[in-house]
């Protein structure tokens, strides 16, 4: 059977980071694998996507900004980051959905598409406006339905986000009526069992169980060299935003005896609220912070690395906790939501967040065992390096995700 795949998404990108990642790695995989593949995404990744893949250029096709977008970004530009994600961002991802679902149906009726996949936005709430396209549509992986811990949830900042995520929940079964793309999809692909249990009520289609993130083994390997001497090297990757919880990492990481150092990379609004920190702490000689890398150079960084600490409190998947395992680092993470769906204790080490205090106590301890057990580090390390291998693999990734798209083709399609 001819697959003739559409990609659709408001983002793909190899740089940005976050969810734009999963359909930048969905196309150019399944052109790799000789798939008959289009994409539709936002204009403002046209330069990075056809330098990458000039041969595929033809192949992609770009949304640009509208009026209402436009204004929208700057009236979302004057709220918190969140309010704007949930209010003004709302709206523009419904806008771009509506010009992208228009580009599709051209690009299906003159390529004879025969299945839509929609990899982002990972909400599960978020509505879909891809339906009555006249071929069956994939949606997915999805991940979500996240709440902070409870021990947590009832500080201050973080009880405000949580309340802003509350008020679109409650919002999200009545645009899921009103676009309802995800009850008509063929099939609905769900990183976990929470986030199955916050798709919209009365969907049709299939829903299949597919991890969200993989790992791309050809950026994220081990070091070719034996474990470098000298201190123990921790390191985060991440945005540095509250939910990162990257003060905590930094209030723990300052309790160790020893000479270790801590690499941070990514950047954010606390960036410089937290070398403030570092520098109060008295840690401004044994913690650098790194800014936004690309992959590869983040790769480096990590390869030089002894472990990764991941401290987020608010973690739907954890994609850089993969990367690390691909690179064969032993992983300290926080016992809630996706790097408790990836770790096991054969790979990394939970931290429970059942208090503030002993959450860092907790992080400190396992920084502390693994400073002082290089063997522990090496084992663990390669175990990880073996589950993400089998596991996580973006190859084998795409091949299930063929196989996801021959089954809802032949499948006969449903009326609505």
């Amino acid at each position: 059977m001819t697959t003739r795949v559409l990609i659709v998404c408001e983002h793909a990108s190899a740089r940005f980071g976050g969810e734009a990642v999963l359909p930048w790695h969905y196309f150019r995989l399944l052109r790799q694998k000789g798939i008959d593949a289009y994409l539709v995404t936002h204009a403002r990744t046209r330069d990075e996507l056809v330098q990458l893949l000039p041969a595929e250029a033809d192949r992609m096709h770009f949304l640009r900004d509208s009026a209402l977008n436009k204004l929208c970004w700057r009236l979302g530009s004057l709220l918190p980051a969140q309010l704007s994600y949930f209010t003004f961002g709302y709206i523009s991802r419904i806008a771009t959905q509506l010009a992208a679902r228009r580009m599709a149906r051209k690009i299906i009726s003159r390529h004879g598409i025969g299945v839509v996949h929609q990899p982002i936005p990972v909400s599960p709430r978020e509505p879909s406006l891809l339906s009555g396209l006249g071929v069956p549509v994939v949606i997915g992986p999805m991940n979500g339905n996240m709440s902070y811990p409870p021990a947590f949830s009832r500080s201050g900042k973080l009880k405000a986000l949580e309340g802003i995520v509350g008020v679109g929940r409650a919002a999200s079964q009545f645009m899921n009526r009103l676009f309802p793309g995800k009850i008509h999809a063929a099939a609905l692909l769900v990183a976990n069992e929470r986030t199955r249990q916050a798709l919209p009520r009365g969907t049709k289609g299939r829903v299949l169980l597919l991890p969200e993130n993989g790992v791309d083994l050809q950026t994220w390997f081990p070091a070719d060299r034996p474990p470098h001497e000298g201190p123990t090297r921790f390191a985060f990757s991440g945005r540095l935003v509250d939910w990162k919880a990257v003060d905590l990492l930094l209030e723990a990481f300052a309790t160790l005896t020893g000479e270790a150092r801590l690499d941070i990379i990514g950047d954010g609004p606390m960036r410089a609220a937290l070398e403030a920190q570092a520098q109060g702490l008295g840690l401004a000689g044994r913690v650098q912070f790194h800014g936004w890398l690309a992959q590869p150079r983040a790769a480096a960084i990590l390869r030089d690395a002894d472990a990764l600490v991941l401290p987020s409190l608010y973690e739907c998947g954890g994609a850089v906790v993969l990367e690390a395992m691909a690179t064969g680092l032993p992983v300290i993470a926080t016992a809630w939501g996706g790097p408790a769906d990836y770790l096991d204790p054969g790979c990394g080490i939970l931290v429970a967040p059942d208090s503030r205090d002993a959450f860092i106590r907790g992080l400190a301890v396992a920084m502390q065992r693994l400073d002082l057990d290089p063997a522990l580090r090496r084992q663990l390390g390669e175990a990880g390096r073996r589950k993400a291998a089998a596991e996580y693999d973006w190859n084998s990734k795409v091949e299930k995700m063929l196989q996801v798209y021959r089954e809802v083709i032949a499948e006969p399609a449903a009326p609505h």
